[in-house]
């Protein structure tokens, strides 16, 4: 029987009925008052993105017609404090309670611990529940009580724990307080969540591939059990189609429990083993690996809370990161000059999303062929994806930036033989990576029109093609299609010269402990910034991406200022420090096992695209060995056709942009 209790329920990124533990303790306890509070002003520099706020705008209306099934309407609140907003609705209705589930974000913990004190001392009753998690992070501790930095050894250690996957179950009524109407709530479209019209018209486009809710969530993972986890381990590797489970957005806005999606899969894991289906043996070792990711990457933003600006690792904060403006825009523009590259970051801007196997091999392409400071690409990803995580990220980026012990090559950089390798292994990124997961060049070709025409063989490195090749496939480099933008020889010497310098400034920052100087963190002299707003009002994997703007800088902002640290032995070492600069992820689920995502582009290119140079110089031989009339107006007028008008809606924020074409009649 339910007590008598009054409870607020704060709901945050956990926007379900079933498995949430916080609700289910509520309504065991008596009365309920269900609330979700938007307060921009608490997300600081990690204001969610266009995508991720479509995301929740949809979101919560599904939950609030859930619990008003159940008895009790959800309560929207926009506020410029979530303390001031929580004081007014446990006033309103005299509760003595109030519950949430954790959240592990450097953001949220400094918040939470701030209500958490406030309301206490006021004599309100706090509940924090997991809601999130397998195991909460101050549960995995090595034998000496710290913490772990790799996560083999973190992995290893909670698959020793018994894991309680028992998911709370949903209430089957709720009674709402007595003065819920004293609670003034505003509508879903009062929240702001879209900013403007041009907004809500370029996030029509999301909802041709994604249908967010707990309910379609569920559905998802069902599906995705039943048909795609028996191959995941062998069409992970694809980049082109919906190959991946697609369940990152609802496990990032709580849509479903990460229990739940064990559970399931643990149960069809046994059914397998019964049938003798051996096969499924790899699938399931992959698809638990990227669970236990995702649980490594709460549990070292709660151990290590600083890794949203700070390397993990403490002699990679000497690494003298470039501060290099036109070459960050060239690669969120997708123009790099390296075809898998940007056709990664023309899906990204596009769509909000691309697979995560991309999502490596365009964050390596900026920290080590163009040596981006990793937390500019962090901050990036985390305004433009559809299921941007702040945890996820932060741990993505500090391994491909090698900033974890256990991290991509960068972690290597105690060996200057091995990191002479690195180059030659991002080239063959560009050709080999490019036809191990992009074998047939579809997916290059989708969001790459300028290289629709572009034979398999040539696809990945078209610099390498014959003149005539380049010809009849219409492809101008430097014209229409960048040129590479930074040479891999040049490359390699700015690699090896910043990993000389990060020595030098790491032995020097030990010389200078002698006489009590401090060395700073060079990624404490780069500033975050807000990427700008960019409104995609018609779209298709064939429109080239905006110039998304950079802030002007000037050029003295990046002069390296050298500084004399003088050791004890009265010898001195040169140290440049980088100053500051002014640089501030279906329209229903899938109908089938077989269409998982929805395509953003109906049609493409209706031109031939060619799988070998035997059938480029046949075609050239046709015409005379050159190209004329039809076939040369042709490959001019394809590119224009497929081009759609994009436009960026915040032009105060900068003084330039790119102007695009407009659909061809």
């Amino acid at each position: 029987m339910a007590g008598s209790e009054r409870t607020v329920v704060w709901f945050r990124r956990d926007l379900r009925i079933d498995d949430n533990p916080a609700l289910a303790s509520a309504a065991r306890d008596g009365a309920v008052l269900p609330v979700f509070i938007w307060c921009p002003a608490d997300e600081g520099q990690f204001y969610p993105g266009r995508c991720s706020r479509w995301w929740l705008k949809q979101s919560l209306p599904h939950l609030s017609q859930s619990l008003e099934s159940l008895g009790c309407p959800l309560v929207l609140i926009r506020a410029e404090s979530t303390l001031e907003a929580l004081l007014r609705c446990i006033d309103s209705v005299g509760a003595t309670r109030l519950v949430y589930n954790h959240l592990y974000d450097p953001v949220s913990l400094v918040r939470d611990d701030k209500i958490k004190k406030e309301l206490s001392a006021l004599g309100i009753s706090i509940q924090s529940f997991n809601g999130d998690l397998l195991y909460e992070p101050w549960e995995i501790y090595d034998d000496s009580g710290l913490a772990f930095t790799t996560f083999n050894m973190y992995w290893e250690k909670c698959m020793e724990l018994p894991i309680d996957v028992s998911p709370s179950l949903a209430p089957w009524k709720l009674v709402p307080v007595p003065g819920l109407e004293s609670v003034r709530s505003c509508s879903v479209d009062d929240l702001g969540l879209e900013s403007s019209k041009d907004e809500e018209s370029s996030n029509a486009l999301l909802r041709r591939a994604w249908s967010p809710g707990w309910r379609n969530a569920e559905k998802m993972l069902e599906e995705f059990v039943s048909h795609g986890l028996l191959e995941y381990s062998k069409h992970g590797m694809k980049v082109e189609g919906a190959t991946t489970s697609l369940l990152s957005p609802y496990l990032h806005f709580g849509e479903v429990s990460v229990r739940k999606v064990y559970q399931l899969v643990r149960m069809q894991q046994i059914k397998w083993e019964n049938e003798g289906t051996s096969e499924a043996e790899e699938s399931i070792h992959f698809f638990m690996r990227s669970i236990g990711l995702r649980e490594y990457s709460r549990y070292l933003c709660f151990n290590f809370p600083f890794t949203h600006e700070k390397s993990l690792l403490g002699n990679l904060k000497h690494y003298p990161w470039k501060v290099d403006e036109e070459r960050f825009k060239s690669w969120r523009q997708g123009m790099t000059g390296y075809p898998l590259v940007d056709a990664g970051m023309r899906e990204l801007w596009a769509t909000g999303w691309t697979h995560n196997r991309i999502r490596v091999i365009i964050s390596s392409f900026a920290v080590k062929f163009l040596l981006i400071p990793w937390t500019w690409g962090m901050k990036y990803f985390w305004d433009v994806l559809l299921d941007a995580d702040l945890e996820s990220d932060i741990l993505g980026w500090q391994y491909i930036s090698g900033s974890l012990p256990d991290g991509h090559e960068l972690s290597r950089l105690d060996n200057p033989e091995i990191m002479e390798n690195v180059i030659a292994t991002y080239y063959a990124l560009c050709m080999v990576q490019g036809q191990k997961y992009d074998p047939d060049g579809v997916y290059v070709r989708t969001w790459i029109p300028e290289l629709a025409r572009m034979p398999t063989e040539w696809i990945h490195h078209p610099w390498d093609a014959p003149s005539c090749i380049l010809e009849v496939a219409g492809v101008e480099l430097g014209f229409n299609y960048p040129k590479p933008i930074v040479d891999l020889h040049i490359a390699r010497e700015c690699l090896d010269d910043s990993i000389s310098t990060m020595w030098q400034l790491d032995t020097a920052e030990k010389l200078a402990e002698l006489d009590g100087e401090v060395v700073e963190d060079n990624l404490s002299n780069i500033k975050t910034f807000d990427i700008p707003k960019v409104v995609l009002r018609e779209t298709s994997p064939c429109a080239l991406p905006i110039d998304q703007r950079v802030p002007h800088a000037s050029s003295k902002d990046h002069n390296l200022k050298s500084k004399v640290l003088k050791a004890s032995n009265r010898s001195s070492i040169c140290v440049d420090m980088i100053r500051s600069s002014k640089m501030e992820a279906t329209s229903s689920v899938a109908n089938s096992p077989v269409s998982r995502k929805r395509s953003f582009c109906e049609t493409a290119f209706h031109v031939p695209s060619y799988s070998s140079s035997a059938e480029v110089h046949s075609h050239i031989q046709d015409h005379g060995g050159s190209l004329v009339g039809p076939s040369r107006y042709l490959l001019q007028e394809a590119g224009r056709n497929c081009v759609d008008e994009v436009e960026d809606s915040s032009t105060a924020d900068s003084g330039s942009s790119i102007s695009r074409q407009r659909k061809a009649a």
